[in-house]
């Protein structure tokens, strides 16, 4: 683990952890998106907010949150918690 003398992460560590919880939402959520699609639950309908559209919209920010869960686990296994 890299830390500094008080136990804290440093400023590159946390951009790190930033920006792969970017990552991880940009990718969970397209991915979302695409399984949306395949399912024919588009959450950008024309139609509006159908029953089909809200379910492509709750996959698109399942797949997001997810993506940025997973970066953390990432993180932590890899630095430890960054909240210590």
């Amino acid at each position: 683990m890299s830390k500094d003398d008080a136990g804290q992460h440093g400023s590159g560590q946390l951009l790190l952890l930033g920006v792969a919880q970017a990552a991880g939402f940009l990718v969970g959520a397209l991915l979302g998106r695409w399984i949306g699609l395949a399912l024919g639950w588009d959450a950008l309908a024309p139609e509006g907010y159908t029953g089909r559209a809200m379910g492509g919209i709750a996959l698109v920010g399942l797949g997001g949150g997810g993506g940025v869960q997973l970066a953390r686990r990432w993180y932590r296994r890899k630095y430890g918690d960054p909240r210590v």
